[in-house]
């Protein structure tokens, strides 16, 4: 068997992961490369040189200086601004889509995503507009926005790479600017006036309240003295229960603790508070003890009527003042009495798809004891799931809503790899380290442009100076680096050179010359363009443009022209996954908050990628001729 069998054999199977998603991509990348290996396809000694190649580690840069972005208060400035936009729909459109656009063109594109969704939300719940509206466009615009600089998605990077190893020259930081720019900005006209209006409307989910309805579900359930539960500790009640019912808070001497937080014994006269439906509940009767609050209250009210009544007369005839400063305390106590969920720190978040919550359980991660989290409801497709919280595997995409020390729970969601979406406090970066970011930016693109340094150095220096001044601390910066990522781009990096050393991208080039012999040039490149975008929309981008690029060059040398507008169509294309929610990060992540179904975003994405199809080519060609 040839080795170009072999590789199509590898490449089939890895298609097949990625597309069945029961293994993440970066374990699906890992097992391709290790097979290749042990097939003879990849020399034993060469298997992990992808995680050294340029366009890892310009990629792992970027993202570290995107954290320093955000961590500077740069974005905060942005953000706080698109805030003030009012309630004219078009133009909360333009400014979110038209602010993310720029902002993928110089830092991660599902960063920038990440930091403008809390901001969307906002607006959405503000004016009491459906997310749905505006998420997709938001998406979609941090897609566009990547096209536009060698540094703003992973497919530039890799393509900009691969010419440098082919023609000893890479794609400069602004090569990708000239047709980037003209398809990003007709993307946005098209988006902010027509395209917003082929999305779903997902009504009732700009509300948490609404999407979680957690005032029907929270309920206080009392200790009586005979009560088992007298004596336990939380933990020890949720041992007993065998099931996971988020204790809320706990009321002790009128004072109201947070669940989390509560580390004694329960005693006789405490109240819990509690998030579940009527089977939870039962539960809680039947093994622990507790009741409902209500009879207990009943009895106090009775009591204390027994008391009035046995009172003076002269206590009746209270004057006006006093009857007013009696009703304003009843009216204290009944609202301390009635569910809330204030003070409890409850926030909502989504799940990302690099998240180690994916097809986990609350049980399996220890959400309370390692995270400090209490889970308090899931809701998936716009809808709150009613099973029961132990038994829900959680997917990319699933909108949380969590409890947890507020301290704490930056921290804690980040290390989950959740996206949190409640109102977002914007916390302004001191001035100088803004200055100093960006002045640490703009030198390594000066070095960049003037040929002093290579795109992979310039950009690791600016990193490791934003970390030696300060701007961003070492713990970030690890954390801002996107493992799956990594592992994703070092392992198929020698599957993909693998698939031009074993002959089979010739082979692939040669059925298609063979199609394309009697068509003009321009033919073929629309089809590679179709070819790649399709791809891209059910596996990583940037493994499409792994698997694309020596492909293109394939192309370029049989039909003997210029490779640079066969590379510039598959970083275009590559980018453009508008059709699915798994072909991007940025579509998954707006799946949940946006109530979104899988066979919602061809509506828009459909027209966007033939828009950009129609647009890029012809200026591709001008820019790239033949």
């Amino acid at each position: 068997m040839s080795d170009a069998v072999l590789v199509y054999g590898v490449l089939g199977l890895t298609l097949v992961g990625f597309v069945w998603g029961r293994f993440r991509y970066d374990l699906v990348a890992l097992m391709a490369l290790l097979g290749s290996v042990l097939l003879g396809l990849v020399p034993g000694e060469a298997a992990f040189l992808g995680f050294g190649h340029p366009a890892v580690i310009t990629v792992a840069a970027v993202l570290v200086l995107s954290k320093g972005f955000e961590r500077s208060g740069l974005v905060d400035i942005i953000a706080e601004q698109a805030l003030r936009i009012g309630e004219r729909l078009l133009l909360q459109l333009l400014v979110l889509t038209g602010t993310v656009l720029l902002l993928s063109a110089v830092m991660n594109n599902v960063g920038a995503l990440a930091l403008m969704l809390p901001v969307a939300m906002r607006l959405a719940r503000a004016h009491d507009t459906s997310p749905s509206i505006l998420l997709m466009p938001l998406a979609f615009g941090s897609l566009l926005g990547g096209l536009m600089t060698l540094i703003g998605t992973p497919p530039n990077i890799i393509v900009a790479s691969y010419r440098g190893s082919v023609t000893g020259e890479s794609f400069g930081m602004f090569s990708f600017t000239p047709v980037g720019v003209v398809v990003a900005l007709v993307g946005l006209v098209f988006i902010v006036l027509l395209g917003w209006r082929l999305t779903p409307r997902r009504q009732g989910q700009a509300s948490a309240d609404e999407l979680f309805d957690t005032a029907n579900y929270l309920v206080e359930l009392r200790l009586p003295e005979e009560a088992k539960a007298c004596g336990w500790t939380l933990s020890e009640l949720q041992q007993e229960l065998g099931e996971t019912v988020p204790v809320i808070g706990v009321i002790r001497d009128d004072k109201r603790r947070p669940g989390h937080a509560f580390l004694g014994a329960l005693r006789a006269g405490d109240v819990l508070l509690v998030e579940g439906g009527p089977e939870e509940i039962k539960l809680l009767e039947d093994k622990a003890g507790l009741r409902l609050g209500a009879e207990p209250e009943a009895a106090d009210e009775e009591a204390e009527a027994g008391d009035e009544a046995a009172e003076p007369r002269e206590v009746a005839a209270v004057d006006g003042e006093g009857k007013e400063d009696k009703k304003e305390k009843e009216k204290e106590k009944e609202k301390a009495r009635s569910p809330s969920t204030e003070g409890l720190q409850l926030v909502e978040a989504v799940v990302r798809n690099d998240s180690m919550m994916v097809n986990r359980t609350v049980t399996q991660l220890r959400l309370h004891h390692q995270h400090g989290l209490h889970l308090v409801a899931v809701a998936r497709d716009g809808a709150r799931l009613k099973t029961r919280l132990r038994e829900i595997r959680f997917r990319s995409g699933d909108v949380l809503l969590l409890q947890g020390d507020e301290a704490g729970l930056a921290e804690a969601l980040g290390t989950l790899g959740c996206l949190p979406l409640a109102s977002r406090n914007l916390t302004l970066g001191q001035p100088r380290l803004l200055l100093v970011s960006l002045a640490i930016f703009a030198l390594a693109i000066a070095a960049m442009l003037l040929d002093l340094l290579p795109a992979a150095v310039a950009l690791s220096l600016a990193a490791l100076a934003s970390l030696l001044v300060g701007v961003l601390p070492l713990r970030d910066a690890y954390q801002a680096v996107d493992g799956p990522v990594i592992v994703l781009l070092g392992a198929m990096i020698p599957v993909g050179q693998a698939l031009e050393t074993s002959g089979g991208a010739a082979l692939i080039a040669e059925t298609l010359l063979v199609f394309g012999a009697d068509w003009p040039v321009v033919v073929t490149l629309a089809g590679l363009f179709v070819l790649s975008m399709l791809l891209s929309n059910v596996i990583n981008n940037a493994a499409a443009a792994l698997l694309m690029a020596p492909i293109a060059a394939s192309l370029a040398d049989g039909f003997g022209v210029s490779l640079d507008p066969f590379l510039m169509v598959v970083a275009v294309s590559a980018s453009c996954a508008f059709l699915t929610p798994i072909g991007h990060q940025s579509n998954t992540l707006v799946m949940g908050p946006g109530g979104y179904r899988f066979g919602d975003y061809w509506r828009l994405g459909l027209p966007l990628s033939l828009l950009v199809l129609v647009v890029a080519l012809p200026m591709i060609l001008w820019v790239w001729p033949l």
